[in-house]
């Protein structure tokens, strides 16, 4: 499985006072700490999300599982989105096949000898839902990717490989129709309002009140 996981991976408090101006008569804030004196504060965006409910204890410990093995995952998806779409930026001037195949190569070597230790740890759940995210940042399931990148022999038996942990690299992220989708949906927004995770656009935003009136009836 980890020879499979490898390839995935191409304010604070203030105080203030106001101070008046004698000309305009505005109001300005001067924030303790700050010499800037402003006419405003920046404050966050606030994010709403529908509340979540449980039925019993089991959907609770289940939700709760499923959030560590998401956030655990959840950052190695969004830098392996990453690093596709700068392997695609590089590639994109290279004529040869040769060289686009050679240059792939050493990545997937950079990856493997940068990841090796931690990917190694991953569970069986925990690299279904890696490559779950994967197809949520990226929009192209893993399959696909190493399809592209390398040639469809390399990804059959990558894919058969994956097969005996019972994953599939052909898997997508869908949670209107997957209820673990909507679970895993559901845990990183809550998560990024939060700031439990750093923000990174997916490939497609999914309304979670939408989903959540799905589900939760």
């Amino acid at each position: 499985m980890t020879r499979v996981l490898f390839f995935l991976f191409f304010l604070s408090t203030t105080a203030f006072s106001q101070v008046v101006d004698s000309d305009s008569l505005v109001n300005y804030i001067k924030i303790q700490g700050d010499s800037i004196i402003r006419s405003s504060i920046d404050l966050d965006k606030v994010v709403l999300l529908p509340k979540k409910g449980f039925k019993n204890s089991n959907e609770i410990k289940k939700y709760l599982i499923l959030k560590r093995k998401t956030l655990k995952v959840y950052s190695y998806a969004v830098l392996a989105s990453n690093r596709l779409t700068k392997l695609n930026e590089r590639l994109a001037p290279v004529k040869r096949r040769r060289d686009k195949k050679n240059y792939t190569k050493k990545i997937q070597k950079f990856i493997v000898n940068e990841f090796y230790d931690e990917l190694r740890k991953f569970t069986q759940t925990e690299g279904q839902i890696l490559i779950k995210l994967i197809h949520r940042q990226t929009g192209t399931t893993s399959h696909k990717l190493i399809k592209e990148l390398r040639n469809g022999w390399i990804a059959f038996w990558y894919n058969n490989t994956a097969r005996l942990f019972n994953m599939s690299l052909k898997k997508e992220f869908d949670p209107y129709t997957v209820e673990e989708d909507y679970l895993i949906e559901d845990i990183i927004q809550r998560a990024l309002r939060d700031k439990k995770l750093e923000y990174q656009e997916p490939n497609r935003n999914y309304d979670l009140f939408e989903l959540n009136k799905k589900w939760e009836k």
